[in-house]
């Protein structure tokens, strides 16, 4: 079936009621009938992100009494899309989706959305304080089409009582993969009988990390400018040198016994280095407060940029995370309802207290001026390593676009197993990765073409 991007929002919709700001004295989202609005949220957040949220939530519909919003946890991101995939088809969608950034170009092509641009438009409403590299990487064609909400990048977190004990520096961290191999050998440890206690690296086996290596070369992971320009035909990392270099770098310390494979499960990694099971690992800057908690006095915690390659550019790093969609519910009241709560959601305010809770960066810039945000800087001083690099990020590092992202993250993280059981070789791990994806890519293009 054909699917078409939403056009442009008929002023009909927003008439008589131009938004400024987020109070709740601003709304004119009531409905006809002199009840509150009600819209449903859809999310992904649980443990203490989900608390989070929950506040965030509550703290909305006691300040908008015009509207009230019905908050779902619907699992984690994969299960949330399908979820969502099989609501529409009946019509029962949320009105505000929350959904993982490798999700954009399928809810671009989908035809379900209003593009949020089109409420900043109507409303005028200004967009300078968006933190450029996030609102970037939701922007096509000048059209920002979600709002950013919970964003993140990879940042490498070390164990610094492990350094010292090894003779490094823990105020100089590897930057590179040479620097990291020479680090990682000298921080494994083994007892007597030759079992390994601690570990110098590991890194769980995530397509995200894959694409993010991509990006740190600066090349793209896809074609058509990394499916911006238009949809991509066929993927690049296996032309452009920069797949085989990963998975060389990734078979060679899996192999050398002194990183650690735990697994796909990212929480598995986590835990080994909270257990001092390992003494560095890659991470999402999301876990950085769970981390903390985690490793609480047993030793004190560092974070280094996401490692690079010797002989290349740094190209920087793309976020992750999520954003928050607004589903085309073909009803005026709810959409104006939406867009108060997805500017509530980004408000300074509401992002202070958001990052300050789970380690996500604020998507707005004033963020940094909100008290709770400069407490919390001050008292997890390793969060400035990921606003650092997220700012040091050239604005060329914001990330492919692929309708069939789900799918070919699994499919690298499938291959990448075989590799690392050496059933494959990094060469042939490539290959497979990359025409299954583009069989993918085809058969997505053919059955959508416009």
């Amino acid at each position: 079936m054909k699917r078409k991007i939403i056009g442009l929002l008929t002023a009909s919709l927003l008439l008589g009621s131009i938004f400024t700001g987020c109070s709740g004295s601003n709304s004119r989202a009531k409905a006809s009938d002199g009840k509150p609005v009600e819209i449903t949220f859809w999310h992904s957040m649980s443990g203490k992100n989900g608390e989070a949220i929950t506040k965030m939530v509550n703290d909305f519909n006691s300040s908008h009494k015009d509207i009230k919003v019905k908050a779902q946890f619907q699992g984690k991101y994969d299960e949330a899309i399908n979820k969502l995939k099989s609501a529409q088809k009946v019509k029962q969608g949320p009105d505000v989706m929350q959904l993982y950034d490798i999700g954009t170009r399928f809810m671009i092509d989908s035809g379900w959305v209003v593009p949020v641009q089109n409420f900043i438009d109507e409303e005028k409403y200004d967009v300078s304080d968006l933190e450029p590299n996030i609102a970037s990487y939701y922007t096509v064609n000048k059209k920002l089409y979600s709002m950013p909400f919970n964003s993140s990048t990879p940042i490498m977190y070390y164990n610094k009582d492990a350094f010292k004990a090894a003779g490094l520096d823990p105020e100089k961290p590897p930057k590179t993969f040479a620097e990291l191999e020479q680090a990682a050998a000298k921080l494994t440890k083994k007892d007597a009988s030759g079992n390994t206690t601690q570990y110098g690296y590991s890194m769980a086996v995530y397509g995200w990390f894959f694409e993010q290596f991509i990006t740190k070369q600066g090349e793209n992971y896809a074609n058509n400018d990394n499916g911006r320009s238009a949809a991509p035909t066929a993927v690049e990392f296996d032309k452009n040198g920069t797949g085989l270099k990963v998975l060389n770098e990734w078979k060679k310390l899996v192999a050398s016994g002194n990183a650690g494979n735990f697994g796909r499960d990212t929480d598995n990694t986590k835990n080994a280095f909270i257990a001092g099971k390992t003494a560095m690992y890659v991470d999402s800057t999301a876990v950085l407060a769970s981390t903390l908690s985690g490793v609480g006095n047993k030793f004190e915690v560092g974070t280094a940029y996401f490692p690079s390659f010797d002989g290349v550019k740094d190209g920087g790093v793309s976020i992750g995370g999520a954003s928050l969609w607004a589903i085309d519910s073909k009803d005026k009241d709810r959409q104006k309802a939406t867009w108060e709560f997805m500017k509530f959601m980004a408000s300074s305010k509401e992002q202070a207290y958001w990052s300050s809770q789970t380690g996500y960066f604020s998507v707005t810039t004033k963020a940094y001026d909100e008290q709770v945000m400069k407490d919390n800087l001050a008292k997890k001083p390793q969060f400035q390593t990921a606003i650092d690099q997220l700012h040091a990020s050239p604005a060329t590092a914001n990330g492919a676009l692929m309708s069939v992202f789900p799918e070919a993250r699994k499919t690298i993280e499938s291959n990448i197993e075989e590799m690392l059981q050496n059933k494959k070789s990094p060469e042939d791990t490539l290959k497979s990765s990359a025409d299954t994806i583009n069989a993918a890519i085809k058969k997505y293009n053919e059955d959508n073409k416009k």
